[in-house]
């Protein structure tokens, strides 16, 4: 006698996409988010199977249009990890113009990360902001490399399109969002100590699927 195990749903990979968005718009019930961002939201979602990380997601009020501004104007994405970089959609990046940068390991930020005795994400942030204005910054893993950023726009040094952060731990992560929160240019966030690179990843590609669709 043969035994059956658990056989999927589907295994066509939209019809798999499409099943998660009608789940996730079901379980997530009634919501805050406006129709515009909770693309985003539902993106974020379904990355990490979080319905608590998506609740606790914030949007300054021009968020999602700066992020598509930005992105048809072919400004770069700047990732704070390679992570980040590797998990962004390139070919609706590059379809505007676009690229995908990350700074964290390039051999001159390393050399000034250890000649000060601080982090390569502080640094990152400092060389990104002299060669990216205008541009997406998408930062999941590093709360110093946010809070440096942050910096950096109140200083006047900074003019990110949008800022995505969501730096994912226990020693500043939160805080640091909460800092972004309080800044007069657009930003995607959340609450809390949760986030990661997968949800930085959604987020932009997200705005990507919007700035290619509209």
């Amino acid at each position: 006698m043969s035994q059956q195990g658990f056989k999927p749903a589907t295994t066509r990979p939209q019809e798999i996409e499409s099943l998660s968005f009608r789940i996730i718009t079901e379980e997530l019930g009634e919501h805050p988010f406006t129709k515009e961002q909770y693309p985003v939201v539902q993106r974020v979602i379904h990355a990490s199977a979080d319905f608590d990380l998506g609740r606790s997601l914030i949007f300054h009020p021009r968020a999602v249009e700066a992020g598509i501004e930005a992105i048809r104007r072919g400004r770069p994405v700047v990732a704070d990890v390679q992570m980040v970089q590797v998990g962004i959609s390139k070919p609706r990046i590059h379809q505007f113009g676009g690229d995908v940068r990350v700074y964290i390991s390039d051999p001159d930020v390393m050399e000034e990360a250890k000649r000060l005795e601080t982090t390569r994400a502080i640094i990152s942030m400092r060389k990104a902001v002299k060669e990216a204005e205008g541009g997406i910054f998408a930062i999941g893993n590093a709360p110093t490399a946010l809070l440096e950023l942050i910096r950096l726009v109140r200083e006047g040094e900074a003019k990110p399109g949008l800022i995505v952060g969501v730096p994912v731990g226990f020693v500043s992560a939160a805080e640091s969002k909460e800092e972004l929160a309080k800044l007069d240019v657009p930003f995607i966030t959340n609450q809390g100590r949760k986030g990661g690179s997968p949800t930085a990843v959604a987020a932009v590609n997200a705005l990507s699927l919007l700035a290619v669709k509209e």
